[in-house]
């Protein structure tokens, strides 16, 4: 038995969790994980029946959480404590469900403590404001109060397989911030990590009915999780035609989707080349190029595009890849061969169209080199619409305004980065790029997990998530006055 194998019967970790009572282990329904690189089934995890759902549902709406914010945090200071604990074990299992390489999987349990801790100190935090009320000439010796209280009904929360531990954290932590009651649906891809982050945080005082994790095929039981009577908001993280089906299917529910991203890279002619190919490579291999803020385009000004290109051609040969457990690697596998083979014709497309292939494009099964092309045009597929792997397209612009035409010039409006030190031109992007992050001399996907995120167009509806604006999503504010003298 391998130590991953090993350390999931260890952990039980194959039944969904349901008010923290474990359901489903070892019957003939059941979905099996396997690891991208090595092929090989890991474990199982039930496949939920629509009468499971409608009992998660039932668990959650009958609980009516009254956990002090002492309490709140004193549960999401120990979780982090437990996470950063159980540090290589979180990455193991990352690793092992994800393929995502052993770093990107050890920074991203580093990122899920950070998270509880941004989720510990927010709830410490009085969410209540006060307005005078005789500040004009109909006022009145009064003054007004706002409160914030959790949703009356459940929160559904349904998370991808590219940050298998980290995205589930950011719908869990701000529900239990809020005293609210989640059921969770994980991709059906990477379970584990959920359930396991679920165990921690039961193991850490959380009262089990906040928190129910579900298992299973989204084509059976997605519907009954947007339409149960017992929901009042949908969270949902993934791409952007379930994104759009879902805000279809919810009905008088609150929606919060954050969806794909197009996220351009855009090298004016004063940019420190160095420090741009490098943010360029980072931006566009690491987690495997699987991030909704991955560097999915290049736009460099053509005074400096030869030079530029040289470099991240260098950096991406010495990209190392391969066995996602080696921790000499610096990218593992993406998360399935069918993903691979896409990446892979999205290029021979673009190729075929005219682009210039200067490195990689190599595959086999799930692995998939860093690869770079030049001679790209905004109408190739390959930059037109989301390639979600670790490919870096260079397109030519002449001027500022160019650039900022093909940036915008795509469905999408989540993240950018911009390299440069002109003062006018950083002014002009942060005004007039359509997305919802501009981040000067970083990498598109630069944020804290406190801070706010989210898209415009098809990357979302505008409502941000990051601890601080999810805790806001995830409330009623009631408003009452009192006379005041």
């Amino acid at each position: 038995m391998s130590q991953v194998a090993q350390f999931i019967k260890d952990h039980q970790l194959d039944a969904m969790r349901m008010g923290g009572k474990k359901v489903g282990a070892g019957r003939s329904r059941f979905i099996e994980v396997l690891n991208p690189f090595t092929e090989q089934c890991i474990g199982t995890v039930p496949k939920a029946t629509l009468e499971e759902v409608r009992e998660a549902y039932a668990i959650a709406h009958a609980y009516k959480a009254k956990l002090s914010r002492y309490e709140r945090a004193a549960i999401l200071n120990k979780a982090a404590a437990l996470v950063r604990d159980h540090l290589d074990d979180i990455a193991n299992l990352i690793t092992a469900e994800a393929g995502l390489c052993i770093k990107d999987a050890v920074y991203e349990a580093g990122r899920v403590s950070d998270v509880l801790l941004f989720g510990a100190q927010e709830v410490l935090k009085d969410d209540g404001q006060i307005f005078s009320c005789d500040l004009t000439h109909h006022g009145k010796q009064r003054r007004v109060y706002t409160q914030r209280a959790p949703l009356l009904g459940v929160i559904t929360a349904i998370t991808p397989f590219n940050h298998p531990m980290n995205q589930v954290a950011h719908k869990v932590i701000p529900s239990i911030a809020t005293n609210n009651r989640m059921v969770l649906k994980p991709s059906e891809k990477v379970p584990y990590s959920a359930i396991y982050f679920a165990d921690l945080l039961y193991e850490a005082g959380l009262p089990p009915e906040m928190l129910s994790v579900i298992t299973g095929d989204p084509r059976e039981i997605a519907d009954e999780m947007l339409t149960h009577p017992a929901v009042d908001l949908i969270t949902f993280t993934g791409g952007v035609a379930i994104g759009k089906y879902i805000a279809d299917k919810a009905g008088y529910r609150r929606i919060v989707l954050e969806l794909g991203g197009n996220d351009p890279l855009i090298v004016m002619e004063d940019a420190d080349l160095e420090e741009a190919s490098n943010l360029a490579v980072q931006g566009s291999y690491k987690n495997s190029g699987q991030r909704c803020t991955a560097v999915k385009r290049m736009l460099v000004h053509q005074s400096v595009a030869e030079q530029f290109t040289d470099l991240v051609v260098q950096k991406t040969k010495a990209w190392s890849y391969g066995d996602p457990a080696n921790p000499d690697h610096l990218m593992g596998t993406v998360i399935d061969e069918a993903a691979a083979q896409f990446f892979e014709s999205r290029v021979n497309e673009a190729v075929a169209k005219g682009a210039r292939l200067l490195v990689g494009n190599q595959r086999r099964g799930a692995l998939y080199s860093p690869t770079v092309l030049d001679q790209v045009t905004p109408d190739m597929m390959l930059v037109k619409e989301e390639t979600f792997g670790p490919v870096s397209p260079i397109i030519q612009f002449n001027n500022i305004d160019e650039a900022i035409q093909i940036a915008n010039g795509t469905a999408y409006g989540l993240s950018s980065g911009v390299c440069t030190n002109r003062m006018d031109y950083i002014v002009r992007f942060v005004n007039e790029l359509q997305m919802g992050t501009v981040n000067v001399r970083e990498v598109p996907g630069y944020r804290l997990e406190l801070t706010p995120f989210g898209g415009i167009k098809d990357s979302g509806l505008g409502y941000k998530e990051g601890v601080q604006e999810a805790m806001k999503s995830f409330t009623n504010i009631k408003t009452y006055s009192l006379p005041w003298v």
